[in-house]
Formats: C-alpha cells, structure tokens, sequence
C-alpha cells in the first residue's frame, strides 16, 4: 500500500473514531440530565447504571452510524482540500478513482465493524438497554410498545398482558381466549404471570379458568397454578423489541415462526432483520457523497461543505425513519422501505461522483 492509500485510510478511520468518541459522551451526559431524577427515585444500583451506559453506548453508535461517519469524511476530506492537499494529489498524476481507493478500503474496515455490531453486539446491548428503560424510566406511564400487548399465537388462541416486565420475565393482567371458529370455549385470566426458567413453565397468580357451557359457565379458581403453553416467552414481550434482542440468525427463524402464526407484526420485525444488511452497504453511499462534496476546495471553506454535508445527512435520516415507520405501521413493504434511502441516494452518490471526477 502506498504512503497515500496509508495517510488517506488513517484520517479516514482515526477521525470516525474521534467522531464517535467525540458524540458519545455528549449523548450520554443529555441522557443522564434528562433521566437522573428517575434513577435516583428508583435507587438504582451504581453498577446496574453503568452497564446501562455501556449498552446505551452500543445502541447509539449503532442508531447514528451513518451520520457519524458521514461527518467524520466530510471532516477530514475538507480539510484536505482546503490545504491544496487534493489538487497536489491529482497533480502528481493519480487518477480520481485511484485517490478514491482508501476511501473504499475504511468503508470495507467500518462496514464489517458496522454488521459485527448490528448481526451479534447491538442486539445483546439492546436488550439490557430495553430491559433497564421499562423497569426504571418508564415508571408506571402508559407505552404503546410496552403495554396492552395482544397477540394471536395459533389459529384458535390470543393472549393479552397489560405490561410485560422483561427483566424479571413477568406480566400484569394476563389472559388467554381459546376460540373454535367464532366461538369462545375457554378463557384463562391471571393477575400475574411469571417464566420459571429452570422448568420452563409459567406460574399463574390468582388463576381463573372459565369453561363456557350451553347453559352455564364452569369456572375453577386457584391462587397459583404452575403449567405450560404452546408460546414462548417472546410472544410476551414488545414486537420491536422481541425482534432487537435476537442475533441474525435467531431472528430469521423468528420470523418463520411468526409468519406460520399469521402475525401482524411481521413488518415490524422485517424492517430490523434488513436493516442489519442495509446499514454496512450505507456506509459506501456516504462515504462517496462525502468525498465528492468535499473534495472540492470551496470559497466558503469547511463550513460550507459541512453544512451541505449535515443537510444531506438530515435527508437521509429523514428517508430511513419516515419508511420505517411506513413498514412498522402499514403493509408497505419492509424491503422496499429499508432499501429505498440507499437506492435513492446510490444514484445520488453516483451523480456527485461523476460530477466531482470532471
């Protein structure tokens, strides 16, 4: 490799380092001003804090991975170009694509660091930041995701939990409806439900059974009742959360699972499982966008191409978010709205750089 392809894939990885390094800390100060009065009402453990930090440090890298690499090229990139760094490059008779290389080599460096951190570390770090958010954050306030959670789980039978609890695996106001065509045979109700991991049953507090007949009703009563279902403890616990704990594979069959079931939520779930694909081929995107914007030694200097840049990157956030939301909440194709923001801004890519080596 030459001194180049060295000093170009140097800035390019040590100032996406600083990025992150940069913007961490920042983030978790806000978090922790804005959440502080909770965790000490709460009495949260010291160490329990810190691995909370530690894993909302993974879920945040991974959340704004592409902004920040995006800023960190645009960055280094500008002040190449206002040193007259890239005009003596090309001058000395290397070619654009050539001078482009290192720039491909970091993107093939942070793009395997982004799917090892999407496919096998956010999903571990997701769960113990989902984990410690609805136990300690979330109080008793009332959460779209985390509470009235109702899920066809076969053909014939639903379950229902107020709130789910996936710390300690239990759930509030738990129950089951077993139905044959329209009509209701049985319905199983609990205050309380709790995994028994060391057996894989579920204990039931306060159980009711109610056995509807022609005439009456059979109802049996006991204050705890230990038994096994035909679900798992997932099918307990918030969509987009069940899906963000799950490693890739995990996740597939996941998915195969819910789809059997008929799930409603399968958009939900796709939407996580292609992104964890989507996020590293971004990273190619960008970083071509960043380099054909800021390799031109501009009148306005740095400042005129980061604000270009950090415009750019609102767009693309922009994109990502609004489609996944469109998939999560529509039958809008999960596929189509993960993949979109990169096809669109592929060929956006492709323009600038075109328009850059001329």
């Amino acid at each position: 490799m030459k001194i180049l392809d060295w000093y170009i894939l140097k800035r390019y990885l040590t100032t996406f380092l600083l990025m992150i390094l940069l913007f961490i800390p920042i983030a978790i100060t806000v978090n922790l001003a804005e959440k502080i009065d909770k965790i000490l009402a709460a009495q949260v453990p010291f160490r329990e804090v810190a691995q909370y930090y530690l894993d909302f440090s993974i879920y945040f890298a991974n959340l704004l991975f592409p902004l920040f690499l995006f800023l960190s090229v645009i960055w280094f990139t500008s002040k190449l170009a206002n040193n007259t760094e890239v005009i003596a490059f090309l001058s000395s008779g290397v070619s654009f694509w050539r001078f482009l290389r290192p720039y491909f080599i970091g993107g093939f460096i942070v793009a395997g660091f982004s799917l090892l951190l999407g496919v096998y570390l956010t999903p571990k770090a997701s769960k113990g930041f989902n984990e410690f958010t609805y136990k300690y954050l979330k109080g008793g306030r009332k959460d779209k995701d985390t509470n009235n959670l109702f899920r066809q789980i076969n053909e014939n039978e639903y379950i229902y939990v107020s709130n789910f609890d996936t710390k300690s695996n239990t759930g509030r106001q738990f129950s089951l409806e077993h139905f044959e065509g329209n009509k209701l045979l049985y319905k199983i109700k609990a205050e309380r439900i709790s995994f028994i991991q060391r057996d894989s049953t579920y204990r039931l507090i306060n159980y009711t059974l109610r056995t509807v007949g022609e005439m009456s009703d059979k109802i049996i009563q006991k204050r705890r009742k230990d038994t096994l279902f035909n679900f798992d403890i997932e099918d307990l616990t918030p969509p987009k959360y069940a899906a963000e704990i799950l490693s890739y594979s995990e996740l597939n069959d996941f998915i195969k699972k819910e789809k059997e079931r008929g799930s409603s939520n399968i958009g939900r779930y796709q939407v996580v499982q292609f992104k964890k694909w989507s996020l590293p081929v971004s990273v190619f995107i960008l970083t071509i966008i960043a380099v054909s914007v800021s390799s031109i030694k501009r009148r306005g200097g740095m400042g005129f191409n980061l604000a270009l840049g950090v415009f750019i990157a609102m767009i693309y956030v922009f994109f990502d978010k609004v489609f996944g939301v469109m998939a999560e909440q529509s039958n809008f194709s999960p596929i189509v709205a993960v993949w979109f923001p990169n096809v669109v801004f592929g060929c956006l890519a492709l323009y600038l750089l075109f328009n850059a080596k001329r």
